[in-house]
């Protein structure tokens, strides 16, 4: 056996380590995709690892009203099925909530107003009684059942066709991609500069750069907003509108754009731009010609992280663009739509993986430069 092919215990750890990440974001993003086109009342009742098979669970049914009884004999009668055309089978039912497994199927309930209640195995349900029902509302049947799987696109159906989701789909779609674009154009300027120009000061920037990255949003937010208020009313501009927010999201990026760009900047080959001085091009020329186009993988992976950000952001959002229904994103949108319980998992899932589907699909765009460019500037800098 060579002695290349034995692998030492860092690269099975490395491997391993791999393995265990993908395994743990895959997961979570399955299982929200898999409970996003589940029947809603089997979200409540299991686990979207459970959606393949049968799910046992209690339910209650709203009987027709007294409007829809019919005479038969002499008596009357309401019938209907519980699972209104839905596959399923019935092991036990009541009349009663706290005894929803008192009775088998086809027995015969008594209940209290002296009507007589039937439920089938099937479903099927027969209301009997010697005098007329009366009221408004049909009476509730307590029942335990056997499902099985149910799938269906109407969670993604109602998130969709939500009033205002499409103008909010936008929103954030005009405020991610110019507070992508604007911090990696200001942020790639500065990093060629500290990377590789001689000037006053220059480690002073570069430590101060470092040490707004552990400066908290919170913290600054409002700061913030209250200086922007001022240099808007003196400009004459209002304090609440795009151009607020992506200045915003500028500030916030740009600490850790300049970081990030520097160190894989100042890993360039030398020897690359000294040909380039002998040869008479300027900072700007080595910058536009040389710097960019070798720095591609470095804007990708910063481009993931702000997009992440800026697309997923609701506090900023809400503090410089408002909650108006043609100013809210789409996380504003959707936080609506749920209500302020957050009782409806069906809207709940279906909302957040209509979220992720942009920002996956910008990971997957751009993942192939993601590693080389977080790990570039690590072993040699400027």
């Amino acid at each position: 056996m060579h002695a290349g092919s034995i692998r030492s215990p860092l690269t099975w750890f490395v491997h391993l380590s791999v393995v265990f990440l993908v395994v743990l974001w895959t997961l979570p993003t399955a299982g929200l995709f898999i409970s996003a086109i589940r029947d809603k009342d089997q979200i409540v009742a299991s686990g979207w690892w459970t959606a393949l098979s049968t799910s046992s669970q209690n339910a209650i049914y709203r009987a027709p009203p007294p409007s829809a009884q019919v005479q038969e004999n002499g008596v009357y009668v309401i019938s209907g099925n519980v699972f209104e055309g839905n596959a399923g089978m019935v092991s036990a039912f009541g009349t009663n909530i706290n005894r929803p497994a008192e009775f088998e199927p086809g027995q015969a309930a008594e209940r209290n107003d002296g009507s007589k209640l039937t439920v089938q195995e099937n479903g099927d349900f027969r209301i009997e009684s010697a005098t007329a029902f009366e009221g408004s509302r049909g009476d509730r049947i307590f029942f335990k059942a056997a499902v099985p799987p149910r799938f269906t696109l109407d969670n993604y159906r109602t998130v969709l066709s939500a009033e205002g989701i499409g103008a909010s789909f936008l929103n954030s779609l005009t405020v991610a991609i110019p507070s992508t674009i604007i911090p990696i154009l200001v942020a790639a300027f500065a990093a060629y500069a500290l990377a590789w120009m001689q000037f006053p000061g220059r480690s002073l920037i570069l430590a101060v750069i470092v040490g707004l990255l552990v400066v908290p949003l919170q913290m600054s937010l409002i700061p913030l907003l209250k200086m922007y208020n001022e240099v808007g009313a003196f400009f004459g501009i209002s304090s609440k509108g795009y151009f607020g927010i992506w200045l915003a999201h500028m500030g916030f990026g740009l600490p850790l754009a300049i970081y990030l760009l520097r160190n894989y900047i100042a890993g360039l080959p030398r020897e690359i731009m000294e040909s380039a001085r002998v040869d008479g091009a300027s900072d700007f020329t080595i910058f536009t010609k040389i710097v960019l186009p070798l720095s591609y993988p470095a804007l990708a992976s910063f481009a993931i992280f702000q997009f992440l950000w800026t697309w997923n952001d609701l506090l900023v959002a809400m503090v410089f663009l408002g909650t108006g229904n043609d100013e809210l994103v789409l996380t504003g949108r959707l936080v609506n739509l749920l209500g302020s319980r957050g009782g409806k998992w069906e809207i709940l899932t279906a909302s957040a993986f209509i979220t992720i589907i942009v920002p996956l699909l910008v990971f997957f765009s751009l993942q192939r430069y993601l590693v080389r460019g977080l790990l570039a500037g690590s072993v040699k800098g400027g």
